[in-house]
């Protein structure tokens, strides 16, 4: 075998580069030009000595590496046995991917230890292929020609993960989920505060149901207009009662829009849909598609001649979740002039209306609270006995679900077998293996199906690595075939 700084092994599933000790201190380490010839973990064996402080700084180090590189980077130092006449080793050995720590040892440990993870090669080949500075640096390497070396990698396919999955991909854990929560809400102040000057309009209009998504958004406007100085009589929430309209969501509208002190307007739906049924000659006990996207059309009608009438814009309410899933009526509320939520998917919705809830006076967040506590809901059937009786959850499946699916499939291009393999792990005890099978394949059928009304999606502020805009990081045609994904469902 030669021996050189500029060696890369090519195995069946990966390519892996090695650096010694302090190579990974250089201003510019091997494994910078390594990764640019493919290499996509690297491997350092070290001689590294402590010292007081080392130890953060090494781990510092190797996280910036790993993350610049967008590799895995693998580093076994030597430990107890070690000669000590001047330094001492304490047997560092630290496994990182793109910047995340998987896993370290005990340092100063007198037993042997074994330090084990897994990195997700697809995870890096996707960053890899979406990042265009990785891709220019390559095409600027000017270096010693590099040795490839094929060799061989044992890898047993039913390996058992050891490393977590986070089931919860849009949500950060700890402290780190207000920060979230903060950044956010600046994202969409700053592009609602944009569109509100640009367009020299000072009055908003949004539907308010008592739900999730109307809620975020219509916290979304007051803060908006906090920051620019206007006063929150300039918005105007309409609550839109309807067949399917429960006195639990009603009065949650209305008491939240109170409490932050905007322009509160109801205009009911019953009487305009009715004459609508009756002109379309149709059966209103006949509860179906019809009966349902007319209430939501309706409502989305007087939302835009309020905004004509009072020279507003309509803030649209819909989040990223929704998009994916189609779950919105064409030309209803699948439309407005500026959609707040278009990037926030449902299970962060709901933690930024709980940090609201949390920092909110006792008057808001009693109606925070209950939103939250409320069943997510369209509200176009009529209810039973007073309670809601049509839960999306039932009819599209799980959110959390939906949008574990959404986050690996457009963040990383993970193929359906691989997401399916990765949720029995992350959702191990909460569902079996045929309900994730089931509400998967509802999620790649809706995907496909629903792009068109995504091809026509009103502006909205992009708040993270996911989005679904035409005019931003998602191009799909209306009509794309998702035979593939659907057959390799099949086979799980």
């Amino acid at each position: 075998m030669p021996l050189s700084r500029h060696l890369v092994f090519n195995t069946p599933s990966c390519c892996f580069g090695v650096e010694i000790c302090e190579d990974v201190w250089a201003p510019i380490p091997p494994s910078s030009e390594l990764v640019l010839q493919g290499a996509e973990i690297i491997f350092n064996l070290s001689a590294d000595n402590e010292g007081v402080g080392k130890q953060d700084y090494l781990k510092a180090l190797l996280a910036q590496q790993s993350a610049r590189c967008l590799a895995g980077y693998v580093f076994s130092g030597a430990g107890f046995g070690e000669s000590t006449q001047d330094v001492v080793f304490a047997g560092k050995a630290l496994i990182y991917e793109n910047g995340v720590l998987l896993a370290e040892n005990e340092r100063f440990s007198f037993k042997e230890q074994m330090v084990y993870s897994e990195i997700d090669v697809e995870c890096l080949r996707a960053e890899r292929r979406v990042n265009t500075t990785f891709s220019a640096s390559v095409a600027r390497l000017k270096s010693h020609d590099v040795i490839q070396i094929d060799t061989e990698l044992f890898a047993s396919k039913n390996i058992e993960l050891s490393r977590k999955v986070n089931p919860m991909p849009f949500v950060p854990a700890g402290k780190a989920l207000d920060e979230r929560c903060e950044e956010i809400f600046a994202i969409q102040i700053a592009g609602l505060a944009k569109r509100l000057v640009h367009t020299q309009t000072q009055t908003v209009v949004i539907g308010i149901s008592g739900g999730l998504d109307s809620t975020l958004a219509l916290l979304v406007c007051t803060k908006t207009f906090d920051k620019l100085g206007l006063s929150r009589k300039g918005i105007v929430g309409v609550t839109m009662p309807g067949f399917g309209t429960t006195n639990r969501t009603y009065t949650n509208a209305v008491n939240l829009m109170k409490s932050l002190g905007v322009t509160l307007r109801e205009i009911s739906i019953k009487k305009a849909c009715i004459q609508h049924f009756e002109d379309l000659n149709f059966d209103m006990a006949n509860h179906n598609v019809t009966y349902e996207n007319a209430q939501a059309r309706e409502r989305t009608q007087i939302l835009m001649d309020v905004a004509n009438q009072m020279n507003g814009m309509v803030v649209g309410t819909g989040d990223l979740s929704e998009l994916a899933l189609g779950w919105a009526t064409y030309n209803g509320d699948h439309m407005s002039m500026y959609a707040v939520n278009a990037s926030i998917p449902k299970t962060l919705v709901r933690h930024l209306v709980r940090y609201e809830a949390m920092h909110g006076n006792d008057e808001l967040r009693r109606v925070l609270l209950d939103i939250l506590d409320t069943p997510v809901s369209p509200e176009l059937l009529p209810p039973k006995d007073g309670e809601i009786s049509q839960r999306t959850e039932d009819l599209v499946g799980p959110y959390e679900l939906h949008d574990y699916y959404l986050y690996y499939m457009l963040r990383f291009g993970f193929t359906p077998r691989k997401i399916y393999a990765m949720a029995l792990r992350s959702f191990a005890g909460q569902y079996d293996a045929e309900t994730i099978k089931k509400w998967l394949k509802t999620f790649y059928r809706r995907f496909f199906q629903q792009q068109f009304k995504r091809s026509c999606l009103p502006d909205g502020p992009k708040v993270g690595s996911v989005t679904l805009s035409p005019r931003g990081d998602f191009r799909m045609p209306s009509d794309a075939c998702n035979t593939v994904w659907r057959e390799e469902i099949e086979t799980l």
